[in-house]
């Protein structure tokens, strides 16, 4: 009897949350009624897909382009397009949905995306403009990035320079240089590439730190192979902090056996540098 009791007690409960959820959803106010910047607010929550819906209801407030800006912006912080935001003609909502179209089509093909972007003028064919776009928006898939990088050497070099390596751990900084330019699956030339680059930019970014850019390559590839041996469940023997910081310090000028065991350390407690490789 208890338990029939605490089941209809519970079976009460439920329908009474639903009923107040019908209820709220009942009473959603007309944002026609509201004050304008007060429903752009609240339409502003909302993604593409949902804004679209919206705009069944609330057209004239769905198409503002305030919030189809905001969400070209959010999605892809730089494309040339925005150079013509102020021309005769201009739609924020038919660009958004011509930029969503051209990175469906990179993600799938990236020589028939790129091809897309350009031809409809969202981004101009040159390494400036396409290592910003690629800079600003997450909306790329970083294995077609990758294979379009490898084979635009022009915007990789660009891309490059737009990385900030100023005052950062140099583990932490090639962390980041690979989470934007990711790394290959194997240790080809076009690894040593990315890394000899990488050297260059970090050196660049911190030259207070004395060191060259042969050593920080050096350091580098260490860090690298040091992460490898560490998160690989296939290495059973694996290098100690005294084996490292004597073997970097044989292989890099400049580097002190401190400063050698930071990085050990770091390698330690954060993990892989370049996972893909």
């Amino acid at each position: 009897m208890g338990q029939l009791l605490h089941k209809l007690t519970e079976v009460d409960r439920e329908q009474k949350r639903r009923g107040s959820k019908l209820k709220a959803l009942a009473t959603f106010p007309d944002l026609d009624l509201l004050p304008p910047e007060l429903s752009l607010t609240v339409l502003s929550n909302l993604n593409a897909t949902d804004l679209c819906l919206a705009a069944c209801v609330w057209q004239s407030l769905a198409n503002d382009e305030i919030l189809w800006q905001g969400l070209c912006r959010s999605n892809w912080g730089y494309v040339t397009a925005y150079k013509r935001s102020h021309s005769q003609g201009f739609s924020f909502r038919r660009l958004y949905l011509q930029l969503d179209e051209a990175t469906l089509t990179f993600n799938a093909d990236y020589s028939m995306g790129i091809d897309y972007f350009v031809k409809h003028n969202l981004v101009e064919d040159c390494a400036d403009e396409i290592a910003k776009f690629f800079h600003t928006t997450h909306r790329i898939h970083w294995v077609n990035k990758r294979e379009f990088l490898k084979n635009r050497r022009d915007v990789l070099d660009k891309l490059v320079l737009l990385q900030n390596f100023e005052n950062q751990f140099l583990p932490n900084a090639l962390r980041q240089f690979f989470g934007e330019i990711h790394a290959p699956n194997d240790r080809s030339a076009y690894l040593s590439d990315l890394v000899e680059k990488f050297s260059e930019r970090f050196c660049a970014c911190n030259p207070h730190l004395g060191l060259s850019k042969e050593s920080v390559f050096v350091v580098c590839f260490s860090l690298i192979l040091l992460s490898v041996d560490l998160g690989s469940p296939n290495v059973k023997n694996k290098m100690s902090k005294r084996e490292f910081i004597r073997n970097t310090r044989r292989a890099a000028d400049g580097i002190s056996d401190d400063f050698a065991g930071h990085l050990y350390d770091n390698i330690y407690l954060i993990g892989h540098i370049a996972p893909e490789v």
